[in-house]
């Protein structure tokens, strides 16, 4: 029998965020994609609509159950995530490089962002299942370790350095949160430090170029520096107020790459200014709030971390694409969540934010 107390605690805030988030993008996108409207512009326009309606849709069937399901699930769900991502380097369709969408009834979609969710509940599953409350040692996380290593492996194969970092970072945020002992913590950071040496050789060129660009900008301006000089000239000819709706010059003569992807807040930077610039980041950081307050308020330990795990997959996104677009972080091709273009995106993290509606719905109910 359906529990209308689950209608009177819908979280209905957190819907209106999403809603203002996504008309915001869908604006801009518009904006983004005006001068190629020719050119198939429009299409990628109402095929953002199309995704953000898919997107609620996925939102508010994550409502429909009890999210301690997802217990039961959560293990499954991880290794059918993670064959769709070895699916995806047998018979992947390459674009610009990189291996990395299966196509399902003519539709294109990346498993790895199935994935960010899936390792999120499986990581609250493992840490709700096995506590240890003087904090956990690095001989407790090796399944933790290994959960996040096999899926960011698979994925740098593809290439997409830009959400196996993401995986990675969030997988790290949630296990902090699970209370790591503090000398397991200074280990990893020591660790972490030995390692890039490592990690820096095993870099394709055209990333070390991009790391190179970033430290010395100048060194390479119309080649792996052209991205971020043409950015920050967008984001700085904004000002305070900005320039208008549709009267952004770099967005306009399309001299902002990827305008309508990565770079999807310079053209809000150069249309409206640092005013609207700051809606938005004040926006999102409502959101993480609001998400943080479902898990502070969550029954349990597995709905508290899917919380924390749902917030981090949204922080580290919006930080890391802000920071990189403004030139703070070399460009590593991470979109900005649930505003950048990108289907498979959208979808997965709404069904990320459905998760917390879920949570908040049923904070009430005893466990």
């Amino acid at each position: 029998m359906f529990d209308r107390r689950l209608l009177k605690n819908f979280d209905w805030i957190l819907l209106l965020l999403l809603i203002i988030i996504s008309a915001i993008s869908v604006l801009n996108l518009y904006s983004a994609t005006y001068p190629l409207r020719q050119a198939g512009g429009s299409v990628i326009f109402m095929k953002q609509i199309y995704w953000f309606i898919i997107g609620f849709a996925a939102l508010l069937f994550m409502t429909t159950f009890d999210y301690h399901l997802l217990g039961r699930l959560a293990y499954p769900a991880y290794f059918f995530a993670l064959a769709l991502l070895i699916v995806v380097l047998l018979k992947g369709e390459v674009r610009s490089g990189s291996q990395r969408w299966l196509s399902l009834g003519g539709v294109m979609f990346q498993p790895a962002e199935l994935m960010k969710i899936a390792l999120v509940i499986a990581l609250a599953r493992f840490f709700s299942e096995h506590d240890h409350p003087n904090g956990y040692r690095l001989r407790d996380l090796w399944r933790p370790f290994l959960l996040m290593a096999l899926p960011c492996g698979l994925i740098i194969k593809e290439p997409d350095l830009g959400t196996a970092l993401t995986i990675g970072i969030v997988c790290f945020s949630v296990i902090l949160f699970a209370k790591v002992r503090l000398k397991s913590l200074l280990i990893l950071v020591i660790g972490a430090f030995l390692a890039a040496p490592f990690i820096w050789v095993n870099l394709q060129e055209y990333q070390q170029k991009r790391i190179l660009t970033y430290l010395s900008p100048e060194m390479d301006p119309l080649g792996a520096g052209y991205h971020i000089n043409q950015s920050k000239i967008a984001i700085g000819s904004g000002l305070v107020w900005g320039k208008g709706f549709l009267q952004g010059t770099q967005t306009r003569l399309h001299f902002l790459p990827e305008q309508h992807t990565d770079f999807a807040f310079s053209v809000l930077a150069e249309e409206w200014g640092f005013a609207g610039s700051l809606i938005l980041l004040l926006l999102y950081l409502f959101l993480m709030l609001w998400g943080i307050n479902i898990a502070r308020t969550s029954k349990d330990k597995f709905g508290a971390l899917i919380s924390l795990g749902v917030v981090a997959i949204i922080f580290w996104q919006m930080a890391i694409n802000v920071s990189m677009v403004t030139g703070l972080l070399p460009v590593v091709g991470i979109p900005l969540v649930l505003f950048s273009y990108g289907g498979s995106s959208i979808v997965s993290t709404m069904a990320g934010m459905g998760l917390l509606m879920n949570i908040s719905m049923r904070r009430f109910m005893f466990q």
